[in-house]
């Protein structure tokens, strides 16, 4: 992971000023067995690698170090990420680049289509920075990528990782009429963190935009995810759980959080992959429809084959 942070640097000033002077966190210097992976270099992996920088996309794979990277690229499959590789907020745990972000490039939308053509994906996910510098916080952007992809592929389902439109009235209206198939927007963790995991959003708030995208239009599946290892309880997990059900989400991904450098939140214990079965199967019981729970569970991770799953486990329960 430490290379793929290295190559990002490419102007040598600091991905995260915010950070720079505070006092470097304790880093755990072994990771368990069972989160180890293979690292990234196959001939599939270049073609992704190639087709990405041919049309200037950035993906948050790399930018936020992603340990699936090798899996994913290697079957051609990258989350793409919009709106710059510069995000307005400066969450503990995210290794994507804060500041101030540069003008939206009005090219994105067809650059981004053309991407999906050419690697001839079934199903694309498309996430973004944080752009709170936006009166709409990026919100036609993500409706002009999302109508951009259809134009060239209408077979591809598309999958959205949106920020949380805090303060953006009208935001979320203008994504949910764009249509996508899956609507995911992470909690990242629970609500006793919020302030130094990620201070710049709102827990109960956060809940709300799931809730009202169902709200909208009840035929989107919603999606939501956490990462644990951050000092948790696990019964404010349930109680998260509980919260996510009552905004009726269909899909919870949980995953173990991973430090990406000294400066963001340590890691606090890694969660053993028992645990993470039995988040599962709790999970199930409150009515999801869907649950990935593992180690290496990322909000994008299998996320073509998940949504199959999800239409099934749709179908199945309308009998």
């Amino acid at each position: 992971m430490a290379v793929v942070l290295d190559l990002l640097n490419k102007d040598n000033r600091p991905r995260h000023p915010e950070k720079a002077h505070r006092p470097d966190q304790p880093v755990q210097q072994r990771k368990p067995e069972w989160i180890r992976v293979k690292a990234p270099g196959s001939p599939k992996w270049a073609e992704t690698n190639r087709i990405v920088r041919e049309n200037k996309l950035v993906t948050v794979c790399e930018e936020a170090g992603c340990p699936n990277i090798g899996e994913c690229w290697e079957k051609k499959h990258a989350t793409f990420m919009i709106m710059g590789d510069t995000c307005t907020r400066a969450c503990a745990f995210c290794n994507v680049k804060t500041g101030l972000p540069e003008a939206l490039d009005p090219h994105e939308p067809e650059n981004v289509a053309k991407a999906v053509e050419k690697l001839g994906l079934e199903h694309v996910v498309i996430t973004s920075v944080d752009r709170d510098d936006l009166a709409d916080g990026g919100a036609q952007h993500f409706a002009d990528v999302i109508h951009a992809i259809r134009a060239r592929s209408p077979k591809t389902t598309i999958e959205i990782l949106t920020p949380d439109f805090l303060r953006k009235p009208g935001a979320l209206e203008v994504v949910v009429a764009a249509k996508p198939d899956v609507f995911n927007h992470n909690l990242e963790t629970v609500p006793s963190k919020y302030l130094k995991v990620r201070p710049g959003a709102r827990y109960f708030h956060s809940i709300r935009l799931l809730q009202q995208v169902k709200e909208m239009d009840p035929t989107i599946f919603t999606k939501s995810g956490i990462m644990v290892g951050l000092g948790e309880e696990r019964n404010e997990v349930l109680q998260l759980m509980d919260d996510l059900r009552s905004a009726d989400v269909d899909f919870m991904t949980i995953g173990q959080y991973l430090q990406p450098t000294k400066k963001h939140h340590p890691v606090i214990r890694f969660v053993t992959p028992d645990e993470f079965k039995a988040y599962e199967t709790t999970a199930y019981a409150k009515g999801f429809l869907l649950v990935s729970s593992t180690p290496l569970t990322r909000s994008s991770h299998h996320a073509g084959e998940d949504f199959a799953r999800l239409k099934a486990a749709r179908l199945a329960k309308l009998g």
